[in-house]
């Protein structure tokens, strides 16, 4: 089920409710990486089934919400989380979060400590800052055989399996081939922050019960993972996914509910 929201700032959001959910389903909010769109939460989310009511959104300047607004800061996509929780009536949320959704997440739980039954950060922590990030993202944009010839060729592209296929899914198919449903300076602008700081200060500031998953072959540290649970011992738990990279969302989604589901039984509603 699809519905948009409108936030303060006048950008339409594309939000994704799964169903059927329980009447006592516990609302879990779904936030996307960066050039990614909410369906790549479609396997977890029919995962993790109707005991939850699962609520996802394209975020700003991702996929069928706007594409071009006009701050796509970390506040403002902070701002946009406790917007679709409240216009959607998500009580205290667990927010799960993936890459850039992930941090948007922590930011969240940390301005918002009430909002927020738990946290599952998925290669997602507050290391930084990252000089080399924008000119990265810029590069790998501009890599993108733009347009794809074929949903087959872009999967390949992207390095085929589960996660080819789901960046696959995002794109827009026109009558040349298929394009991004994302704007490459808005990419860049949307990691402007994470290359001048860190976000430690946030993450010491979350109060609610925190699962970080790591894929085994993914981009997160154990370092960083390791320091977030030394600083926060008593609500942290740190895994790592064999076999998962980045996208451990995509690459091993039946091995990411069973660590949510165990999680969160032991998480106080």
């Amino acid at each position: 089920m699809t519905t948009t929201i409108t936030t303060d700032d006048g950008v339409r959001l594309s939000c994704t409710e799964y169903v059927p959910s329980e009447e006592s389903a516990a609302p879990v909010l779904l936030l996307h990486g960066l050039a990614g769109h909410t369906a790549e939460w479609d396997v977890l989310a029919g995962l993790l089934g109707p005991a939850y009511r699962r609520v996802g959104y394209d975020a700003r300047g991702h996929g069928l919400s706007d594409r071009r607004p006009k701050d796509v800061s970390r506040a403002a996509h902070v701002r946009d989380a406790v917007a679709v929780a409240g216009q959607l009536a998500l009580t205290r949320p667990v927010l799960i979060g993936q890459s850039l959704g992930g941090l948007t997440a922590l930011l969240t739980a940390a301005a918002h400590p009430c909002l927020v039954r738990a946290l599952v950060l998925v290669e997602a922590g507050p290391r930084g800052p990252a000089p080399e990030l924008p000119g990265k993202i810029g590069a790998w944009l501009d890599s993108w055989p733009i347009p794809f010839e074929s949903a087959e060729a872009a999967a390949r592209f992207f390095g085929g399996g589960p996660a080819g296929l789901a960046w696959a899914a995002g794109l827009e198919a026109r009558s040349d081939g298929l394009y991004p449903r994302v704007e490459r300076d808005v990419m860049v602008d949307c990691v402007a922050e994470s290359a001048v700081r860190s976000f430690w200060r946030e993450w010491d500031q979350v109060r609610c019960p925190t699962l970080v998953v790591r894929g085994e072959a993914g981009s997160m540290p154990a370092s960083e993972a390791d320091e977030m649970r030394v600083r926060r011992p008593a609500g942290t738990r740190v895994e790592a996914v064999p076999g998962a990279g980045h996208d451990v969302h995509l690459d091993r989604p039946a091995e990411l509910r069973a660590l949510i589901e165990e999680f969160l039984s032991a998480t106080p509603g």
